[in-house]
């Protein structure tokens, strides 16, 4: 029998107040009295709107991915070349500027980290992000082919598939290590390979 949550509410106000907990402590660290504690709701009240932690976690990433695509597409937008685009993307991750993602950082390296192993729906629903944004980004690179604004020969998905793998390893050395210098060694090398691509205009 499928699963019916006893209120969508409620069930939304767990997921909202457990979005920022579940992405800071991870799915194991997340516990049960953490929920109760933030939502003042009993254990009954939270497991009536879920079948169990797991489905909490996978809602919460849901909700976090969302966010973080609304940014990023809102980042993105106001980006008019494609160049501007792939710059605009990876400023987005920028000490300056990734405080804005949601609390706990980029939802995508939080979860995939840990899920690969725990939690099989909740890695596949990483993977399908992370390779939605290689899509979006491939995507950009194939209009600056087509606009002429980079090089005929260019793999945009190598190009996009790089960019995507340099970003996150670069959040994740920074943040175990705690040293920014890490990500912005990082992010100075993304921007490099997108002036690499460029077509550049004769003197």
């Amino acid at each position: 029998m499928k699963f019916t949550p006893r209120s969508e509410a409620t069930r939304q106000f767990i997921i909202e107040t457990a979005a920022g907990i579940f992405n800071k402590k991870g799915y194991a660290g997340t516990s049960l009295s953490d929920l109760t504690s933030a939502t003042r709701l009993t254990k009954g009240s939270i497991y009536g709107n879920f079948e169990n932690k797991e489905d909490v976690a996978l809602a919460v990433f849901n909700f976090n991915a969302a966010r973080r695509n609304k940014l990023v597409r809102a980042r993105l937008s106001r980006a008019v070349r494609p160049k501007e685009k792939l710059l605009a993307f990876i400023d987005l991750f920028s000490r300056e500027e990734i405080q804005q993602f949601p609390e706990g950082g980029c939802p995508l390296l939080n979860a995939g980290v840990e899920a690969d192993d725990t939690h099989e729906p909740l890695r596949q629903r990483v993977a399908e992000e992370l390779i939605e944004t290689q899509t979006e980004l491939a995507s950009i690179v194939q209009m600056g082919i087509q606009a002429t604004e980079f090089q005929a020969d260019t793999d945009a998905e190598k190009v996009a598939v790089t960019l995507v793998a340099l970003i996150q390893g670069g959040i994740f050395i920074a943040r175990t290590t705690q040293n920014p210098f890490y990500l912005d060694t990082v992010l100075e090398t993304a921007r490099k390979m997108v002036a690499d691509i460029e077509i550049k205009s004769s003197p």
